[in-house]
């Protein structure tokens, strides 16, 4: 650690859990098992959603863009985490730090409106089941998702850069096992009000106008299915957006919590544990809560596996 406190060091440390030496070995072992499960849950899903002609829909489409988001957006954090956690050094070279914090940023975001893409989807399945597929066609599937993307990079671009360009006056300390804005704000040695009033803009249109899509969305789902007469047809159409807005609640209640609550010294380690919870937890979950939930991913699970048996 000398070594890296030297003025040769461009760097940054990031503390992390440093201060809890006997919780490393934990975290350690428990990230890197929850990163293995992330990347292999993920990796089922897209790979189902391509070789079963029954989930060449848009449903599985969008589902297929948000697992391989999740798994960018895992691994654009936990690798680093991993190795700080498992020795003495905790640092990070500053063209790592950038990177980190774009694509950390920029697939948080995107996430953010992919969720309010697949709540539009829904509101369509279940309110305009007989032009659904009229509505939700291949182009404009491909046009939302891909406005998700474009949107979530370049926003993260005007973030990072204006972070980067806040004077340190040497400071390179970063109470936090990734570089995130909230913390390396704190490191400037410049008032910072302008950059604070551009992420709070940035984080008001990237979380609450998805969230306001949802809700509207969701409101409608419920007055459709309400007319319906059928409790089994209600029941099959709360089911179908039920692992949506499991994800969408967990998703959007952590960041929202994290990012729009008042900032203390007190809870510090509180952020730490719960940026974990929507970096790495989350991610993993996913494809559980839509295997667990959904019908035609389990079916699908049984085909592929049936397949795999008989070849043998």
């Amino acid at each position: 650690m000398e070594q890296k406190n030297e003025s040769s060091f461009t760097g940054f440390i990031l503390l992390g859990f440093s201060d809890r030496l006997p919780l490393e070995l934990v975290l350690f072992v428990v990230l890197l098992i929850f990163y293995i499960f992330t990347l292999l849950g993920n990796t089922t899903i897209i790979a189902l959603s391509y070789l079963d002609p029954r989930l060449h829909t848009p449903m599985y489409f969008f589902l297929s863009n948000l697992s391989f988001l999740d798994m960018c957006y895992t691994t654009s954090i936990v690798p680093q985490l991993l190795v700080n956690l498992s020795g003495a050094d905790k640092s990070i070279s500053f063209g790592g730090c950038v990177v980190q914090m774009y694509m950390s940023l920029a697939l948080g975001c995107t996430e953010c409106i992919l969720l309010g893409v697949m709540a539009f989807d829904r509101y369509a399945a279940v309110c305009r089941p007989l032009h659904y597929t009229v509505i939700m066609h291949p182009g404009l599937c491909v046009l939302m998702a891909s406005a998700s993307w474009i949107t979530g990079f370049a926003n993260s671009l005007l973030q990072t850069v204006l972070i980067f360009l806040l004077p340190r006056c040497g400071r390179n300390k970063l109470d936090h096992f990734f570089c995130e804005i909230p913390t390396f704000l704190k490191l400037a040695c410049v008032d910072t009000t302008m950059n604070l009033y551009v992420t709070f803009f940035g984080s008001v249109i990237i979380l609450l106008t998805p969230v306001s899509l949802i809700m509207f969305s969701y409101g409608r789902i419920v007055m459709a299915v309400l007319r319906i007469r059928s409790t089994a047809g209600q029941r099959k159409a709360f089911g179908t957006c039920g692992s949506h807005l499991t994800v969408v609640s967990l998703f959007f209640g952590t960041a929202i919590y994290v990012y729009f609550k008042p900032s203390s010294s007190d809870s510090q380690d509180q952020d730490k544990f719960m940026s974990l919870f929507y970096t790495v937890i989350i991610p993993m979950t996913n494809p559980l809560i839509y295997t667990l939930r959904n019908r035609d991913v389990k079916g699908a699970i049984k085909k592929v596996l049936w397949k795999d048996s008989e070849s043998r």
